[in-house]
């Protein structure tokens, strides 16, 4: 039988960086492998492609403990230094788990970026969930702050 469950989540950080060096991070393969698809344990299998634009997309795919996954973007919206805005599928051995809508929204602050991301999924016949997801967003928002942080 299958199922679909909706939710979503918002996640808030803040960086010692500029709006533009945040969003700056995103723009780029060069930028975006420093800190996306290279948490521990996961093997990238084929090259990571970005096409940062509107209707552009991005593919990566990895396996982490033995399993094959898949991301696959279209981007939708690009604000630069303040907004984007992409779709996204994840497959697992060839197996869609989730669709998902997701937004980041670039704030300058004193002394630094806020970043609010927003994700709302459809998870699909139990191969994925809101909360697995939102802790692997989390996993590489920590990431990003790493990557742009003092002394980075």
């Amino acid at each position: 039988m299958s199922s679909v469950v909706h939710d979503s989540f918002r996640l808030e950080r803040t960086y010692p960086a500029s709006p533009a060096r945040v969003f700056a991070a995103w723009q780029t393969l060069d930028a975006k492998s420093q800190w996306f698809g290279n948490e521990e344990g996961l093997e990238p299998v084929e090259e990571h492609v970005l096409d940062f634009r509107p209707g552009g997309r991005e593919h990566f795919s990895a396996k982490f403990e033995g399993t094959l996954y898949d991301f696959d973007a279209t981007y939708h919206d690009i604000v630069p230094d303040e907004r984007i805005v992409w779709s996204y599928q994840m497959h697992a051995e060839g197996r869609r788990m989730s669709v998902s809508v997701a937004t980041v929204e670039i704030t300058g602050v004193p002394g630094g970026t806020q970043l609010v991301m927003t994700e709302q999924g459809a998870y699909l016949d139990g191969l994925d969930t809101n909360e697995a997801r939102r802790a692997g967003t989390e996993e590489f928002l920590d990431h990003l702050g790493r990557y742009l942080g003092p002394g980075a």
